[in-house]
């Protein structure tokens, strides 16, 4: 008979395990606290029985031995009416308990798909509810891994094909080794280390890691400084680019270079959606101690099930020419400044990006 072996099990360890109690098997941890309880409760009774008889004959009472019999009687019935009552306790508590160390030596073994069942008092149920809730939590993060990789992989595979196909022509001789035929390689190269050092910026951010250089920073020149950057393409596509800043914008505490970052991604997508003599329109203004970035096109719009996840990694349109990270990074770098960021858009109807940022002094945004 063939050996089954799970597709979460370490490589090297035998299946099933050779040492140890076999999964599936009867839990000893309830019968563990009942023993001890059991041994406790033995202990309790023929201390206070041998109390009882010292105290019987200090005091001359022994004689009485209907009395003494009437008490031992009443102290039996006390000991296993409070062994009943602590037995059904322990199997109660001790059962989801043994669920939630049996399970947990599953996840160490690298079994993610493992659920507790919800039994138990209520404290147990939260346990085990939160047991769940952490290991959705780690086949999340396993599917992301995966996600990522084949995702990098994908973006990484075709700079490396056109590289390696121009670099073998030019060794055969079938191309000159001139500007033309160089000039594609290098465009590779630099297509390869942008999407490097965007991944860097990312996983940086989102691992609370990245170092921001924190300066007390006006709105006003954020958005001047954006603008500027667009103003020739846009001229050049033929989009009108317009502003509105609203007067006695706070401070902000923030990093200017990260935060231009954000608002050149989200004016780059605007731009690449937008048609001829489309407008985007670039905003700021205050609310609640913070300071509100709207970004709104006139372009083609976001489809309904693919504005949920605008903002995840590698999700890109397909007229795109980037591997689908902007947003995420934009994402990163709101959160990382304690901002948030959203998107509302409808097919046909435009675009709008919104992120705010607390002002200087300020808590959180929320």
């Amino acid at each position: 008979m063939p050996e089954f072996r799970p597709h979460w099990w370490p490589e090297g360890e035998p299946f099933p395990p050779t040492r140890g109690r076999p999964w599936g098997s009867r839990p000893r941890f309830p019968r563990f606290i009942g023993f001890v309880v059991v041994v406790f409760f033995l202990f309790t009774f023929t201390s206070s029985a041998l109390a009882l008889a010292l105290l019987s004959g200090a005091l001359g009472i022994g004689h009485h031995r209907g009395l003494a019999l009437a008490a031992g009687l009443l102290g039996l019935v006390i000991l296993f009416g409070g062994l009943a009552l602590v037995a059904r306790s322990v199997r109660r508590a001790a059962a989801p308990l043994s669920d939630v160390m049996e399970a947990a030596d599953r996840v160490a073994a690298g079994d993610h798909d493992v659920q507790v069942p919800e039994r138990g008092p209520h404290r147990f149920r939260g346990l085990a509810r939160s047991f769940n809730a952490m290991t959705e939590r780690l086949r999340a993060s396993e599917r992301e891994r995966r996600n990522l990789i084949a995702d990098v992989a994908h973006e990484l595979r075709t700079p490396l094909t056109v590289i390696q196909g121009q670099t073998e022509g030019l060794l055969d001789g079938l191309y000159p080794a001139d500007r033309e035929h160089l000039e594609p390689l290098l465009e590779e190269t630099r297509v390869m280390s942008r999407l490097l050092n965007d991944l860097l910026t990312l996983s940086t951010a989102e691992a609370g890691a990245l170092q921001l250089h924190r300066e007390p920073v006006q709105p006003q020149t954020l958005m001047h400084e954006a603008l500027e950057a667009f103003q020739g393409p846009a001229a050049l596509a033929g989009v009108t680019l317009d502003s509105h800043v609203a007067p006695d914008l706070p401070t902000l505490d923030a990093d200017a270079v990260r935060i231009g970052e954000v608002l050149a991604n989200l004016l780059s997508n605007a731009l690449r959606h937008t048609p001829s003599s489309g407008r985007i329109s670039v905003s700021a203004d205050s609310a609640h101690s913070a300071v509100v970035f709207t970004v709104t096109d006139t372009g083609s719009g976001i489809a309904p099930d693919s504005l949920a996840h605008v903002f995840d990694r590698f999700v890109k349109s397909a007229d795109s020419g980037r591997a689908g990270l902007g947003l995420a990074i934009a994402k990163s770098l709101v959160r990382a400044h304690g901002g948030t960021i959203s998107a509302e858009s409808s097919p046909g109807a435009g675009t709008t990006m919104r992120f705010v940022l607390p002002a200087e002094g300020s808590h959180r945004v929320r």
